[in-house]
């Protein structure tokens, strides 16, 4: 068990999106560790995936930091509002990434709490626990995360994936065993036959 390196972040980017399942994402705030059990994630392939930013290898200033090394962190913008964390894959020059989807929290959730709903874990109705970290929106402002974050190296202190919590100087918190779904990809109608790829993955039976 140790904390993801580089190397890790290469290889087919939609087992990738799979394996990540169960990983845990560190996000170090103001002296905090806030951590999450990753439960959902999309995968995008830049060379064939029309639902990718850089299908056939376009590259803009929004996407470039796909375009680098593996073990990035590529957030961008949608709708003017939410910002969106991927993790790039695959050696520099071949466009792809992993969409975080969906967390479970398990350290520093009143801090993702008060960031999210402006208020402790323990005062939130059972809707707003359930939607905490449910969506790619909803996991960046929980964690703090936006575009000044874009190009973040993942094999650093401040934002990173790991085996356990222990990994980050944490105790050992037993992890359910989950079934994974793999089911289509969410909001991306337009992308003609890239809807329809079994590219969302999900760890089931999980609080988001």
């Amino acid at each position: 068990m140790a904390k993801l390196k580089r190397a890790d972040f290469i290889g087919d980017t939609v087992e990738i999106a799979r394996n990540l399942l169960g990983k845990y994402l560190v996000r170090r705030l103001n002296g905090e560790s806030l951590v999450c059990r990753i439960v959902e994630t999309e995968a995008y392939v830049g060379a064939v995936d029309k639902a990718c930013h850089a299908f056939g290898y376009r590259k803009t200033a929004r996407n470039a930091v796909m375009f680098g090394p593996p073990g990035h962190a590529y957030i961008y913008l949608i709708y003017g509002i939410y910002c969106c964390l991927n993790f790039v894959t695959n050696p520099e020059g071949e466009p792809d990434a992993v969409l975080l989807r969906g967390l479970v929290p398990v350290y520093g959730t009143d801090t993702m709490s008060h960031l999210r709903f402006g208020k402790p874990y323990g005062k939130l109705s059972a809707s707003q626990r359930k939607t905490l970290l449910n969506g790619p929106g909803n996991c960046c402002k929980a964690l703090y995360l936006d575009r000044y974050m874009n190009g973040t190296d993942l094999t650093g202190d401040e934002l990173f994936l790991c085996d356990s919590p222990a990994d980050a100087g944490l105790p050992e918190v037993p992890a359910p065993h989950c079934r994974v779904r793999a089911d289509k990809r969410v909001g991306i109608d337009y992308a003609e036959e890239a809807r329809d790829y079994l590219w969302r993955f999900i760890q089931e039976d999980t609080p988001c």
